[in-house]
């Protein structure tokens, strides 16, 4: 079953260092006659997209600079949202969370008219900054989520001592909450880059040719002047675009189902 999900990306994988008359002369799926990286310098660097033979890495650092800040501060939301919905109890604490967390359900389509009337309202229609602003409200439904189910198992007693020495709720939280929390803190920041990164949907509403994060960006590769399409390079460019998310998870993959499992039967 492994081999099978895994298929598709083999293909991928082969074409991105094939030639590219090998894939039209034979066909989508065979072994390269022979290899050549040139298909990656390509997809980085000159490969066109729309009017612009820039490559990919533009688009590239455009996600970067997006994905980062989002996933760092939906996840420090969350992680203060769930220290105040558990243990410091707010109050109103459960009807806060079931709004919170309504977000959750709602399907992405049912928020692209709002979000574009609040962004123009805001000035940061068609911007870097309002795309990731989209993503932290977005992303802090299911962050709050995480953070909540996971809090609540912390002893009660350490924030009732933490209280009783005089620590206010920053304190507490800084001291005490968040040295506890490593592993739901891994899987929201796994969670949250592999989604915003792979997002596609507001990607394309919400960018413009100024700023197109990359999963945008690789709809838009032209084919070569005779009109013929270039599958070498996009494969190599589909590939590119996989590769952070890929390191996200494998460098802290052990810990994700163990941060997203505690909690659970709460």
């Amino acid at each position: 079953m492994a081999g099978f999900v895994l298929m598709p990306l083999a293909v991928i994988a082969l074409n991105s260092v094939r030639v590219n008359e090998d894939i039209l002369r034979e066909s989508f799926i065979g072994w390269p006659t022979r290899l050549t990286l040139e298909n990656w310098g390509t997809a980085w660097s000159t490969a066109c997209i729309n009017a612009s033979c820039t490559g990919v890495k533009p688009y590239f650092w455009a996600s970067m600079l997006m994905v980062v800040p989002a996933t760092v501060i939906s996840t420090a939301v969350g992680l203060l949202n769930g220290f105040a919905l558990t243990k410091w109890r707010m109050p109103c604490a459960d009807v806060i969370f079931v709004c919170i967390t309504i977000g959750v359900f709602l399907p992405p389509q049912v928020v692209l008219l709002p979000w574009a009337i609040a962004l123009s309202w805001l000035g940061l229609a068609k911007s870097l900054t309002g795309l990731a602003l989209v993503h932290i409200i977005q992303g802090t439904c299911f962050t709050t989520l995480f953070c909540r189910n996971y809090m609540i198992n912390l002893p009660d007693d350490l924030i009732r001592a933490a209280q009783i020495d005089g620590a206010g709720f920053f304190r507490t939280f800084w001291r005490i909450v968040l040295p506890l929390s490593p592993p739901i803190i891994i899987v929201t920041v796994i969670w949250q880059f592999t989604f915003i990164w792979n997002e596609f949907l507001f990607a394309v509403t919400f960018s413009s040719s100024d700023f197109r994060p990359i999963t945008a960006a690789l709809m838009s590769l032209n084919a070569d002047d005779t009109g013929v399409s270039e599958y070498g390079f996009g494969s190599a460019a589909v590939l590119i675009a996989a590769i952070p998310p890929l390191v996200i998870y494998f460098l802290g993959g052990r810990y994700f189902v163990r941060g997203l499992t505690q909690g659970a039967v709460k």
